[in-house]
This record gives structure tokens, sequence and C-alpha cells, in this order.
């Protein structure tokens, strides 16, 4: 990957900058963060079906390919694996994407003069030689809302569609506490540009298959409490991943059934990796409990109440030290 800035962006660029930057190149990559989720995808995708209309040669990758849960939304046959060789561009966007690293294969597949860096992540250094970090945003598909709004750009159905996802699933459906009145106001200009949102919710929420229930049994049944109720856990051993077959999304939004918990401050799922990593999710209730600074410890990030790290260990070892972690934070707010 060649991302080569001296030093990391201190302001942001404007939709202006960025605007201009975009009208210049001809081919363009737009990339996401690993283990995708609903904003990486839907703020990919629109951006793609905007700038195609714009005439752009735009290619879509993310290291992960197109996940079958998202597999409906417009454009999603753009969406594909990097190749093994590196690719020459004008331009790379990354979207979404807290660190360079969290691009992976998909960033080392691009090469390019000018990097593009959107994103709404607290710990997002300011990567690329345009950055716009608003951490304001309670998704990264918001911020796309913004920008293709104020720099002219096309928004039809299908671009609404997408944006329309990114927002919905990083906001957990318009309820957690980073969503705005803008964020409301954003999502009826995005019905008006056609989303029919009983589809989407439904496509989104309610269709699950079978086998994210019979996980969800499985994770239950590994479910204990500390620091008096206030923290929650539950783990996935890559045992229990082969005997159920899941596929790596099926587990995406289970931590809410502990984070739902009364008296629960935060909530971490772990998950064993086959290169002799776990992977730590975790979700907070109260700003307090910074669970993006504790992430940090653990070479990850994010947000304050949703962040998320892979530390290397065995899965007893990690849960051991992030659990330790936790709890003295959440044992700080007593002071």
């Amino acid at each position: 990957m060649s991302i080569d800035v001296a030093a990391p962006a201190v302001t942001n660029a404007s939709f202006t900058e960025i605007a201009g930057a975009i009208r210049q190149a001809e081919s363009i990559a737009i990339l996401s963060h690993v283990r995708p989720d609903g904003d990486a995808f839907g703020s990919q995708l629109a951006l793609a079906l905007s700038l195609k209309q714009l005439g752009k040669n735009v290619t879509v990758w993310n290291e992960d390919g197109m996940l079958e849960k998202y597999a409906f939304l417009p454009g999603s046959d753009m969406l594909e694996k990097p190749p093994t060789e590196p690719s020459t561009f004008d331009l790379g966007i990354a979207l979404d994407t807290a660190t360079q690293q969290r691009l992976g294969l998909a960033g080392e597949a691009v090469s390019a003069p000018r990097w593009i860096n959107i994103d709404h992540h607290v710990s997002n250094p300011g990567y690329g030689d345009l950055a716009h970090i608003d951490w304001s945003a309670p998704a990264t598909g918001q911020i796309l809302f913004e920008f293709l709004s104020d720099a002219g750009l096309p928004i039809d159905s299908g671009i609404a569609e997408n944006l329309f996802v990114a927002i919905s699933t990083d906001t957990g459906s318009f309820q957690y506490p980073n969503t705005t009145a803008r964020t409301f106001q954003i999502g009826a200009e995005l019905l008006k540009c056609g989303v029919d949102v009983g589809r989407v919710s439904q496509l989104l929420y309610e269709s699950y298959p079978r086998r994210r229930v019979e996980l969800l049994r499985e994770l239950l049944g590994t479910m204990r409490f500390v620091a008096d109720g206030r923290v929650a856990s539950f783990s996935l051993s890559l045992k229990v991943a082969q005997k159920l077959g899941v596929f790596p999304e099926d587990n995406e939004g289970l931590i809410d059934h502990l984070r739902a918990i009364e008296g629960v401050i935060v909530a971490v799922f772990f998950e064993e990796l086959i290169e002799g990593k776990v992977r730590v999710s975790m979700r907070s209730k109260d700003a307090a409990a910074d669970v993006s600074a504790i992430c940090q410890k653990f070479g990850g990030g994010g947000h304050k109440m949703a962040a998320g790290a892979r530390a290397r260990g065995t899965l007893p070892e990690v849960e051991e030290r992030v659990m330790e972690a936790i709890c003295a934070a959440v044992e700080s707010l007593n002071r």
C-alpha cells in the first residue's frame, strides 16, 4: 500500500478540496476496513455508484469481499476481493477505516500517488493526503451524504439506499446516543430519494440465517459477569465456530444482547481467530467508560462507546488481560 505522507493531517480537508481531487482523477480505488459492516459497505457502494455516474473508472475492494448479509445492496456486484498483485490508480479512497493497517490486503493491493481518508472514528490519526474525520458523525455514511450534497454529486435511489444502510447499522437503527437530529433529517432526505425503509429494515434485521441463532445459543452458554454485574462477556472459540459453520458476519450485533442487560456498563465479545489472535469487540453504555481507550491498549481503537481490537494470545489469556483492563476502567468510575 502506498500512503506516503510526512505527517498525519492536522486539520480536515474541505469537501471542496476532496471533490477537486476526485474530479481530477480518472481511476479510483474505494476501500474499507477488514471485517466490514453496513457502514463500510454502504459508504463504499454509495460513493462508487455516484462516481461512476461522473464517468470515473471505479474499483471497489474489501479484503473480505461482499458478505451474504449485504448482497442486496445496490451495486454489490461491484465489490470484490483484492488481487494478489498491486494495481496502480490515480486516487485511493479509504472509508470508515481508523488506521491504514485496517484496510488489510485491499490496502496492500492499491498503489496511488494520492489518498483520501474519510472517517468518523475518534482514533483515526488523519492519515492520507486529504483527510476528513468527523468524530461527531454517527456513521461515515452521514459524512458522505453531506459530502455528495455539498459537492453536487449524484444521489439516486440506489445511492440513497446504501447511505441509509450505512447510517442505520452504525446507529443501531437510529437508537444509539450518537444519533442526532441531523441524522434523522438525513434519513428523511434519503427516504425522499426512494428508499423503501420497510423492505430495507426487514433485509437488515429480520432475515438472519438459522445458524446465527444457533450461534447466539452457544454464546449465551459462555456468558459471565464481573465487577458487580457491570461488565458482561461471552466468547466464541474456533472449535465452536467450526462446529456451527458460522460466517464472520453472523456474530455482527450479537454483543447487543449483553449490552441490553440492566446494570451492564461494558459488554465484550471475544472471538478466537486462526492466526493465534483474538478479536475483541466492546460496547459501552456510559461514555465515561471509554472502550476506545481500552482497546487502544491492545492495538485497536474505535469510538468511546463502540470499539475493538485484535490481541495476540490464546482465548483464555486475552480474556484475562482484557477483562482486567475493563474492570479497572469501570472501577475508576466510582472514584
